[in-house]
């Protein structure tokens, strides 16, 4: 029987079907290869990052200093939690520049694909600018950010400021007034204001950026403590030391000091920082706790995550993000 005009015969049929089966295959063979190739490359408000398809973002590795406290480990942990409890479906790592594990080598050694690195570190200097660097370029086999360090931050400011109102409850001794007193109470519920002032107690470094860092880091605070004096104070470096900055405010008439704890988590220099308002204030001091994992510093973690992912294509060598 002759097939009618236009209508494919048996071998026509078959024909369609082999070229159907073939571009199917070219198909599924092309798209992989585009994402083995192009994968890093994708272009949108997160680098072609998708959350809600099927990419993986980049894993953020956060980036500690290390201390032989044993209760700086596990704050850093905690405050990991809660970034992850920010970012469900994030992935997140931590690697240390010392004295604990992992190391950052180890983490970064361990890593496939993109990754952010996150200092958790207050100011900039040698670590930020030279050890994260380094240890970054060492992993060639990444596409590696390195975000900016989290200070500093109004986040920072909330952070210390709330630490501070911690400790004055315990001492019963609050420092500020107005709307940014600790105790959210007016002038009235402050005994003698004037008298008040603060010692913001942070590592220190030779870095002159670092002093730029933490100083703009005391005027936030002073800011949100409604005008109270901060005064930067240092556990090393070029100075003041805290006992030099404690002194400084007494001779001024504040016998009212405290001490915010500008460390990310407990150690050494924390609680070195911490007995000198004891030691030299002409009343008992305010040593408020080190910033650990308050919510306002998981937040920042993810703002410079964000931030890095942002403004800088992933790509190694790796890209040091400023803000």
């Amino acid at each position: 029987m002759t097939p009618h005009s236009g209508s494919p015969g048996p071998d026509s049929t078959t024909d369609l079907d082999s070229a159907q089966r073939l571009m199917t295959r070219f198909t599924a063979q092309l798209t992989t290869q585009l994402d083995r190739l192009g994968h890093g490359n994708r272009r949108g408000s997160h680098e072609g990052v998708r959350q809600g398809g099927r990419d993986r973002p980049p894993t953020l590795v956060a980036v500690a200093h290390g201390s032989r406290d044993p209760e700086a480990l596990r704050t850093v942990t905690a405050l990991l939690d809660r970034v992850r409890a920010l970012r469900p479906g994030l992935p997140v790592r931590l690697g240390h520049i010392e004295l604990n594990q992992p190391l950052l080598a180890d983490t970064l050694a361990a890593l496939r694909g993109e990754s952010v690195l996150v200092p958790l570190l207050l100011s900039r200097g040698y670590h930020t600018k030279q050890d994260i660097p380094d240890a970054v370029a060492a992993a060639p086999h990444l596409a590696a950010r390195i975000a900016a360090p989290l200070g500093p931050d109004p986040l920072l400011a909330e952070a210390l400021h709330a630490r501070l109102a911690e400790a004055a409850r315990r001492a019963g001794a609050p420092y500020g007034t107005g709307d940014g007193a600790p105790h959210g109470t007016g002038a009235a519920g402050v005994a003698a204001p004037h008298r008040a002032g603060v010692v913001l107690a942070a590592a220190g470094s030779r870095d002159p950026d670092a002093a730029v860092d933490v100083a703009r880091t005391a005027a936030l605070l002073s800011a949100r403590l409604g005008g109270v004096p901060v005064l930067p104070g240092y556990a090393s470096g070029s100075g003041p030391t805290v006992p030099e900055a404690v002194r400084a405010l007494t001779a001024l008439g504040h016998d009212r000091v405290a001490v915010a704890s500008y460390f990310t988590a407990p150690g050494r220099f924390a609680t070195q920082c911490a007995n000198a308002v004891q030691e030299l204030s002409a009343t008992p001091g305010v040593a408020a706790a080190p910033l650990g994992a308050h919510p306002a510093v998981a937040r920042l973690v993810v703002r410079r995550y964000e931030q890095a992912i942002a403004s800088a294509p992933l790509s190694p060598p790796a890209a040091t993000v400023g803000v």
